[in-house]
């Protein structure tokens, strides 16, 4: 019974992805083999007892894509659920892509942290608590111009950019349906929840941009590299290194 109830603890939820069981199965092992390592008699779970994940291949959008998939965010209409959907969707999903953010990053930034004097987006708290900021270009900066005079009239620095319902920041939930429905618009074909393309898609097809335009501009990669690493919020530049083979098949 005990040890069903430990492999009850370690089986995959419908809304999880494969990652977090292994994550649980992992600590279980773990901490299995260390009540053996005190002579304590103890289930230790066999090392790849679940699947790993298949490696996820990032989908880079084509020029012709960013283009559709943005023609139809300008074309949302007014939601009375979330009231200001038409105003955020076209704004939120530009600056994704054209600053390299996770959907989270832009979700969760508040009025304060978008500064269209300084063309400066700061992130706080971002993955493994990291905090960065990045330039927007003069195109962004203006769309978020015109967004903040016609959402942010009468909000505190502390509101969120992207208002949601009750003062809360609009849900990823509410983000990927809409993703979802922009794709569909824009005829680009997506196989369902959990395959490519995804929002976080933007965010590599941002990096891969980044980095054939530097090789056309016959720029050093080596010396561009780390201002992109900087740039994402990067941990490591073999992150960063990881979008180098996209180079060679992608055209822009």
């Amino acid at each position: 019974d005990f040890l069903n109830g430990l492999l009850d603890w370690c089986r995959k939820k419908t809304y999880e992805a494969q990652a977090n069981q292994c994550g649980r199965a992992s600590i279980l092992r773990t901490f299995g083999k260390y009540l053996d390592s005190l002579g304590i008699n103890a289930y230790i779970l066999p090392k790849g007892y679940y699947p790993s994940e298949e490696k996820y291949m990032p989908y880079i959008y084509t020029r012709d894509e960013l283009g559709k998939f943005f023609e139809q965010t300008d074309q949302c209409c007014y939601c009375c659920e979330c009231p200001n959907r038409h105003h955020i969707m076209p704004v939120i999903f530009r600056m994704i892509y054209l600053c390299g953010l996770r959907a989270s990053e832009a979700r969760l930034l508040k009025v304060a942290d978008v500064d269209c004097e300084q063309r400066t987006i700061t992130i706080h708290h971002a993955k493994k608590d990291n905090s960065r900021m990045v330039v927007m270009s003069d195109y962004l900066t203006e769309r978020c111009r015109a967004f903040a005079t016609t959402v942010h009239g009468k909000s505190t620095s502390d509101d969120y950019y992207f208002p949601g319902l009750n003062g809360k920041p609009i849900t990823l939930v509410n983000l990927y349906k809409n993703f979802r429905r922009f794709l569909w618009g824009a005829r680009i074909s997506h196989r369902g929840k959990g395959y490519r393309p995804r929002i976080h898609d933007f965010r590599h097809t941002y990096a891969v941009h980044c980095l054939k335009r530097w090789v056309e501009q016959e720029k050093d990669l080596m010396t561009y590299l780390p201002m992109l690493k900087t740039y994402m919020g990067h941990d490591s530049f073999a992150e960063t290194a990881y979008y180098e083979p996209f180079l060679n098949s992608y055209a822009m």
